[in-house]
């Protein structure tokens, strides 16, 4: 695996936006119309660290009944299955996530549901899975230029519809943090950074005592970078030149949540306290904006079996995922990933419980751990243009091709 990240301009169905981009551009923007018929539009901060177009709405995906028949009855011919369905009340649902660049809009649909229309138009209902969706939500908020800054819990909600933020739109948060970080075994990752799970901009702060013994509180905006220390503490290097070790606090030992990075080339990266070395924080030279999500389409490739057999057509990953918005989850390591499938360009099995995953730039990620890259994975369904449904197990799958979204 390549030991350094880049971000590329151009990959995929991602277009990184204007190197000129405004301070907002990144940032999630939309209208949110409450149950009495009010609304409110502006920048919108969604269950405390989501903030950016790249973040990653969480919920369980329902699946229909006609995707669950597909799972449960199947033939085989010439030892290839091929899925027959017959009539089924049953609906299943699986753990999802997907970017908030992708919707257009988002209903609340009951105290648990949300109701996703994508800007393909494409309809997905989520149900909890998270505490981004129904009343567990712990905030969302609302910078309103004209009303104010506005709190909603979820059943004040009944839509939220998303756009791209005005040149004029600013927060009073400061901008989405942004960096390149570095894990303990040289592993480089670059983009925006989720830190403890919590905080997501400038104004959020970093908490820790310092030798003196004295009570620090700095605003992420003034700090340059974070290096983990040891399991209890962490130097932290500020703006103004000094150097301060923290400790005493879950942001800088080991009962920290975890970093993410949203990196926009890739997807989600999960790092452990663990596995953190070092972040440096920085300005993205082209921001991603929400005209940089340019396709979520349904997933079309090549698939190729063991035996050298071939099949072209839409494609339906562990009988789940079928679009090019969905995630595919695995390891290395103690590193979660969930990597946007349309920012995949193959899939190669390696063994029975890990896959080489090709990014469209280039990069190459071993996974294992996850049912989405092992013989847990319930088939590799492929609609052929002539209508039949191939459906082809772990076991006898050599390696997927996607086509460019």
């Amino acid at each position: 695996m390549s030991s350094r990240f880049c971000l590329l301009l151009l990959l995929g169905g991602l277009v990184i936006g204007d190197a000129f981009a405004q301070q907002a551009d990144d940032r999630i923007y939309g209208t949110i119309t409450t149950r009495d018929g009010s609304t409110f539009e502006g920048l919108i901060r969604w269950d405390t660290n989501e903030a950016s177009w790249v973040d990653v709405l969480d919920g369980d995906k329902m699946m229909s009944s006609r995707e669950d028949r597909r799972r449960r009855h199947s033939i085989r011919v010439f030892g290839i299955e091929v899925a027959e369905f017959e009539d089924s009340d049953d609906v299943r649902s699986r753990t999802s996530g997907i970017r908030f660049g992708h919707l257009e809009s988002l209903e609340n649909i009951g105290s648990n549901r949300a109701l996703l229309t994508l800007r393909t138009g494409q309809q997905v209902e989520f149900r909890g899975g998270s505490t981004d969706i129904g009343n567990d939500i712990r905030s969302l908020l609302i910078e309103d230029p004209d009303k104010g800054e506005i709190e909603f819990r979820w059943r004040d909600v009944d839509r939220v519809d998303f756009a791209q933020a005005p040149a004029s739109a600013r927060s009073r948060y400061g901008e989405r943090l942004y960096g390149r970080l570095v894990t303990r075994r040289g592993l480089e990752f670059e983009g925006y950074i989720c830190w403890d799970i919590d905080e997501v901009l400038a104004d959020d702060v970093l908490d820790g005592d310092d030798e003196e013994g004295y009570d620090r509180k700095i605003r992420f905006g003034n700090l340059l970078a974070i290096e983990r220390q040891s399991s209890r503490s962490a130097r932290v290097e500020l703006r103004s030149g000094d150097n301060i070790v923290l400790r005493g606090s879950n942001d800088v030992n080991d009962s920290n949540r975890d970093i993410l990075v949203l990196d926009p080339a890739l997807g989600q990266v999960r790092v452990p306290w663990d596995d953190f070395e070092r972040v440096d924080f920085i300005t993205p030279e082209y921001p991603v904006t929400y005209r940089s999500f340019t396709s979520s389409d349904v997933l079309r490739g090549s698939v190729y079996t063991a035996d050298g057999d071939r099949f072209d057509g839409e494609i339906r990953w562990d009988n789940d995922e079928n679009h090019a918005w969905e995630l595919l989850n695995g390891e290395v390591g103690d590193l979660t990933f969930d990597v946007e499938i349309g920012l995949i360009a193959e899939v190669e099995r390696l063994s029975s419980r890990s896959a080489l995953v090709v990014l469209r730039d280039g990069r190459t990620l071993e996974l294992d751990g996850s049912n989405d890259v092992n013989d847990d994975n319930d088939g590799i369904f492929v609609l052929l243009d002539d209508g039949d449904e191939v459906r082809i197990r772990w076991r006898d799958f050599d390696r997927v091709t996607f086509d460019k979204p």
